[in-house]
Formats: structure tokens, C-alpha cells, sequence
């Protein structure tokens, strides 16, 4: 399958207002703070870029690398750390910028995993939530979109490392994209 096969859900422009709502509102509620994004590897890439540079704030960046997917299309329910921090968070203000929210398991085990790191505050900012698939439940400080139960790519989300190139989320049939 090629990329331009992929269904748009949420367009290019979309995103970017959206992004830029969520970059001001990021910043008002953090004036008097030092703020620590740590977007979650690899799926946030492209939204915690845009979001960084919509909030008019000094902040510090740091990088999670997390896997529950594989190459697969639904989660395997077991987090695997790919990557962690190289820098402490102790004391500090957190932003984990994440994707997609799903079932909330890689979620919920990425909050309980940072609070024995002693930050803080911890907050959520995410692109997407599919609350149909919610497993157990996540506070999402910052939600871009609330999307039905399909599955998608673009801005940086994949299916078997593909698609992460769209400049759009995009629906595409699973057992199509393998081709």
C-alpha cells in the first residue's frame, strides 16, 4: 500500500490549529514553572516537535523510548522500555507527550514508572485517544482529538515502521497495509 492510500481522518491544518490551541494553553499553565517535555518515543516525534515550538516557554527535552505494539496493529499489553531518560526529573515539572491513547496500559505503566522518580508534577499531553479501547483509565491533561476504534497512521504513527511520513492521520485497512 501506498501512503496517498491512506484515508485522511484529520487533515494537515487541523492538526496544526489544534497543536497551536494546545502550545497556548501549555504555556499559560506553566508561566511560573521549569517545564521538562519528555515525548514518548517513537510515535510522538512529529506532535511533540510541533507542540515544543507552539509553547513560548524555556524548556528542557527529554526522550522515552517505550514499545507495547511490536509490528503489530494491537497492543501486546507488556511495555518494554526502549529508551530512558538521561537526565533526572526529580523536582521538576513533566510533560510526557504521547501519541495515541489506547488501551491505557503503556500509559498507566509510564505514570506509576516516573512517579518512583520523584517529579514534581506529572501531566499528559496526547494527539489521539481511543476511549472505546480504554483497559483502565488515564487523565489526559491535553487531548488533541477523540477518535472511534480505527486504526491509524501519520505524524509519526506507524504500522510495521511505515506511514510515519504523512503529514496527516490517516485510516488504513490493516491487512491492507501489509502489502
Amino acid at each position: 500500500m501506498r501512503t496517498s492510500e491512506a484515508r485522511v481522518l484529520i487533515d494537515q491544518k487541523t492538526i496544526s490549529e489544534r497543536v497551536l490551541e494546545l502550545g497556548q494553553t501549555i504555556t499559560k499553565d506553566y508561566a511560573d514553572k521549569e517545564l521538562v517535555l519528555i515525548p514518548v518515543l517513537k510515535g510522538s516525534f512529529v506532535f511533540a516537535a510541533d507542540l515544543m515550538r507552539a509553547i513560548d516557554l524555556p524548556l528542557a527535552v527529554d526522550f522515552l523510548g517505550l514499545r507495547s505494539y511490536g509490528d503489530d496493529t494491537k497492543s501486546s499489553g507488556v511495555v518494554q522500555i526502549t529508551s530512558d531518560l538521561t537526565h533526572s526529573i526529580e523536582d521538576r515539572d513533566v510533560l510526557v507527550v504521547e501519541d495515541i491513547v489506547d488501551t491505557g496500559l503503556t500509559m498507566s505503566y509510564l505514570l506509576e514508572n516516573l512517579k518512583t522518580r520523584r517529579p514534581r508534577s506529572v501531566r499528559v499531553a496526547s494527539l489521539l485517544h481511543k476511549p472505546s479501547r480504554a483497559r483502565v483509565s488515564v487523565s489526559i491533561d491535553y487531548l488533541g482529538f477523540t477518535i472511534e476504534d480505527v486504526f491509524v497512521v501519520g505524524y509519526g504513527l506507524d504500522h510495521a515502521q511505515r506511514y510515519r511520513n504523512l503529514p496527516y492521520i490517516g485510516h488504513v485497512d490493516p491487512a491492507a497495509a501489509k502489502g
